[in-house]
């Protein structure tokens, strides 16, 4: 393996370094980097990248990018893995979803260096690490006063991702269409398959998502032949695929009591919550459209006619002996 540029920087093969790309300088003359972790293999092999924090307040990608490190040697490693923890540094910081200038990062993909901040973010992003890979997985939860599932989301028609999907083996795999200025639509645009993990809420590390993402990443780096161990799936668990579901959203406003959690299974014309005023006056019931798994459900009790309740992952009756097996959320390895 010859040596690893980025940067202006060589990284020797079977070494690693760090190497802080330069963003831009705030108003106090602060100066903002993009830091990249570069572990490059002593053996031939593939490029990698994960990323966490594209929105500032997901910071469970951090914790999960740095156990997926420690696990990592370069002296046995199989190609190149390029690590960047914090992809919004301003949002990081502020415990905001967006950048200083309103634009949400993964909306303005592949970027422009000419363009807005979060324009010219993404362009050094995406130029200088994720079009030098051919595989990676993107780090993502909830937003705000929400949870979500553990689950992976890969592009339609795509059988290598499914491949990679399948071998991440999350509880849930969803097929969902690619946005309009998306790193998932600008790596696949480029050729680069890239996972889209999300688990977990904003602001919050929780441990299950956090086990499940180094877990699955470490299998997903096995499966693309450059660790050569990784913990097996849990026996119990069975992959769910889903390429369809609906938000439940608050029939009236007032106080949302929930009957159901993230990961557990539905009915078609079940009740899963009831909303009703602060003493208890005239209750609404929220009733489930489909059978499905819940991948998603809001924290905040008290909503507004309207609000986003339940996440509901749709099942084909073929589907339905895969979501016995399940297991409940707190249960899932």
């Amino acid at each position: 393996m010859t040596p690893f540029e980025l940067g202006g920087q060589q990284v020797a093969a079977g070494t690693a370094a760090s190497i802080d790309l330069e963003v831009s300088v705030l108003a106090n003359s602060t100066r903002m980097h993009l830091p990249v972790r570069v572990i490059h293999g002593a053996y031939a092999g593939p490029c990698f990248f994960m990323s966490g924090a594209i929105h500032g307040d997901e910071i469970q990608g951090v914790e999960i990018i740095r156990q997926i490190l420690q696990r990592l040697d370069a002296t046995q490693l199989h190609g190149t893995v390029l690590a960047v923890p914090i992809v919004n540094s301003f949002g990081f910081l502020t415990h905001a979803r967006y950048l200083p200038d309103r634009r949400d990062l993964n909306r303005s993909f592949p970027g422009s260096d000419r363009g807005s901040l979060a324009s010219q973010v993404a362009d050094l992003f995406f130029s200088k690490v994720v079009a030098r890979a051919q595989f990676g997985v993107d780090f993502h939860t909830a937003a705000l006063h929400r949870t979500n599932l553990p689950q992976v989301r890969i592009a339609p028609d795509d059988t290598e991702l499914a491949q990679m999907a399948d071998a991440f083996a999350p509880p849930v795999v969803m097929t969902a269409k690619l946005r309009d200025g998306s790193l998932r639509r600008a790596a696949g645009e480029a050729g680069i398959k890239v996972l889209l993990y999300e688990g977990g809420e904003a602001l919050r590390f929780d441990e299950t998502a956090i086990d499940v993402a180094v877990k699955g990443t470490l299998r997903l780096l096995k499966h693309l032949k450059m660790i050569a161990l990784a913990p097996a799936p849990a026996g119990h668990v069975k992959v769910v695929h889903t390429s369809s579901s609906t938000w439940l959203r608050a029939p009236e406003g007032g106080i949302l009591r929930s009957l159901r959690r993230a990961g557990d299974r539905v009915a078609k014309a079940e009740e899963i919550g009831v909303v009703t005023g602060p003493l208890g006056e005239t209750p609404v019931a929220v009733i489930s459209e489909d059978d499905g798994i819940i991948i998603g459900r809001t924290h905040l009790p008290i909503v507004n006619r309207g609000d986003a309740l339940f996440h509901v992952a749709r099942l084909k009756p073929k589907a339905k002996s895969l979501v016995q097996a399940v297991p409940d959320e707190d249960e899932i390895i």
